[in-house]
């Protein structure tokens, strides 16, 4: 959702995929980063490798603008990683596409990173005072100079080993060799990977939803604090760390993920309809239809209509083809670029009491905009639910929250926030609706509660004045 015009919402972190023994792996892979393109929209790239020789070929855009039948085509071989970008640590740029490829006498290597490192800053110091030089501004490219070169290739799982535990933070790596491939987890679990098979061959992925369409099958995720290698013998895990969590995102449930993932065994449109469900207990409402934000907020307004008894209706409708812009609109035009992007079916809505669900409020302005946009078409009442707690708090771990000032919820409360947005009432989901939600007992709640699942090494005070986070 990066570079959208208008655009005020959360952005994905970045979607990682790898496949091993499979023919035209790059194939495979481009639509594996398809599949994962509402990870990251400002760039991606393809690493292949063949007979021992690695191949790269990397772009600035969409899956589908950055590659062709010609350029793939420039990419041979059975084994091969992708990724899709949303800048996080170190900002936009070609340099900062990945996967990120390596050449070095003891053996080429080339790796890709979902999620964000929160001891980058000190990492990096470290490595440029012992003579590393970074070719990006990225904080991916950390974990390459942290492996200690090796000539015996057997072995190079254990410079893996060494340099996973120097890292600190949310991470997901895939790591291409001449002849292995390896998947690596944050011992947090603050990030999804998953290992599926396909044939004789092996597919690794940020999510579920993109081994449907190279038709692999699943067959686990990746365990918190695991390297798994997986080579011509098959799958070999390793345990880099022995303090485990399962403090998964839960941002992935609400927000990031596709509602046809699974995250470690829970589906995400069950997630999401269920906390619809939960959000009319906790706020019994009286209306007369409920409507969801187009597109990761419809499975919350459907559990909230089937709990309610209060008929769910297409109220909003998305225009898919709003393109990417390089123009900076003007204020007049960001005040009425909510248009662009969604449109009021007037029938539906005028003379109607609506429930709103949405999955988030971050700055406020596009829930504003899409209230008043109710009430100008004849909402008689407008109350606004949303399929999360309060985010009160920036992200340390890859999503662009960025800083306290940019947060409505942090400086507001409800009623506050309710008054600025427009609406007739406002609640927000429970934290403790989340884990019903998601049935499980561990989560990263950091944005809604500001409780921090690892060290931070900067202040959230030094991070805002940095423009980090």
């Amino acid at each position: 959702m990066s570079n959208f015009l208008f655009d005020s919402s959360l952005h994905e972190e970045c979607g990682v995929f790898g496949v091993y023994n499979v023919k035209d792996a790059a194939n495979l892979v481009y639509f594996g980063l398809h599949s994962l393109q509402h990870r990251g929209q400002e760039g991606c790239g393809i690493v292949s490798v063949d007979a021992g020789n690695m191949k790269r070929f990397k772009g600035c855009g969409l899956v589908t603008e950055v590659f062709n039948e010609n350029n793939i085509k420039t990419l041979p071989g059975n084994m091969a990683i992708g990724h899709v970008r949303y800048s996080t640590t170190g900002g936009g740029g070609l340099d900062n596409v990945q996967p990120f490829m390596f050449r070095h006498h003891t053996g080429d290597f080339a790796l890709a990173h979902n999620g964000n490192l929160v001891n980058s800053r000190e990492l990096k110091r470290y490595l440029e005072d012992r003579g590393s030089l970074f070719q990006s501004t990225s904080d991916s490219e950390i974990l390459a100079h942290l492996m200690k070169k090796t000539t015996n290739e057997e072995r190079r799982i254990d410079a893996i080993i060494d340099a996973l535990n120097m890292l600190e933070g949310a991470f997901s790596f895939v790591i291409i060799t001449k002849d292995k491939l390896y998947a690596c987890r944050d011992k947090y679990g603050l990030r999804p990977l998953s290992i599926g098979s396909i044939g004789e061959g092996y597919v690794i992925s940020s999510e579920t939803c993109a081994f449907e369409v190279v038709n692999a099958k699943y067959i686990r995720d990746v365990e918190p604090g695991e390297v798994i290698m997986i080579d011509k013998d098959g799958i070999h895990s390793y345990q880099y760390s022995k303090y485990k969590k399962h403090k998964m995102c839960a941002m992935e449930y609400i927000y990031f993920s596709r509602p046809d993932s699974d995250i470690e065994g829970r589906n995400v449109h069950a997630f999401r309809k269920e906390s619809g469900r939960l959000l009319y207990r906790q706020n019994k409402t009286d209306a007369d239809i409920v409507i969801g934000v187009p597109d990761s907020s419809l499975s919350a307004a459907i559990g909230y209509s089937e709990e309610s008894g209060i008929p769910y209706e297409m109220g909003l409708i998305k225009n898919k083809y709003v393109g990417r812009t390089f123009i900076e609109p003007s204020q007049e035009l960001r005040e009425k670029g909510v248009r662009m992007k969604l449109s009021a079916v007037s029938s539906i809505i005028r003379g109607k009491r609506v429930i709103l669900i949405d999955d988030s409020i971050v700055r406020g302005t596009t829930s504003k905009r899409i209230v008043a946009l109710l009430k100008e078409v004849g909402a008689t009442e407008v109350h606004v639910r949303i399929a999360s707690p309060q985010i009160t708090n920036p992200c340390f771990y890859g999503v662009d929250i960025s800083t306290y000032e940019e947060l409505i919820s942090a400086h507001k409360s409800i009623e506050e926030v309710r008054e600025y947005i427009g609406a007739t009432s406002l609640d927000f989901l429970s934290t403790k609706a989340l884990y019903e939600a998601a049935k499980r007992s561990e989560l990263c709640l950091a944005c809604f509660t500001g409780h921090y699942p690892t060290e931070l090494y900067q202040t959230k005070e030094e991070a805002n004045k940095d423009g980090k986070f």
